[in-house]
């Protein structure tokens, strides 16, 4: 079973336009057009999974560079999806504890930073 990327895919192809143009190559297991999670609408690419690895391989080949509605289709095989880092301390910078940026603290009283500055103790 290979899964295909299709990129640069028109915003107006649909799952059905994609299994048509894939079967010609090969059994279409799974058709699936990206779309945005806010607007529901197309993202521009798709997987295509297909159950023969030979026909996936023909059909890249085939159809990498040929035109669907005025674009030129990006077809290669799918790569796995990168681990996200990201929240709690991570280091990714995609949430909390991300990197941290700007300058240093507040210097408290006197406003020098770095010195020592003896207080009498509070009793």
């Amino acid at each position: 079973m290979k899964n295909l990327f299709v990129g640069n895919l028109p915003f107006t192809a649909t799952e059905d336009e994609l299994r048509d143009l894939f079967s010609a190559f090969g059994e279409v297991q799974q058709v699936r057009i990206m779309t945005d999670r806010d607007t529901g609408k197309s993202r521009g690419f798709a997987f295509v999974e297909m159950t023969d690895d030979a026909a996936a391989a023909k059909a890249v080949t085939d159809l990498n560079g040929k035109e669907l509605d005025g674009r030129a289709l990006t077809i290669n095989e799918a790569r796995p999806k990168p681990e996200r880092r990201g929240g709690f301390g991570s280091g990714g910078g995609g949430g909390f504890g991300g990197k941290r940026r700007g300058g240093g603290g507040g210097g408290g009283r006197g406003g020098s930073h770095g010195q020592f500055s003896p207080r009498e103790p509070r009793w």
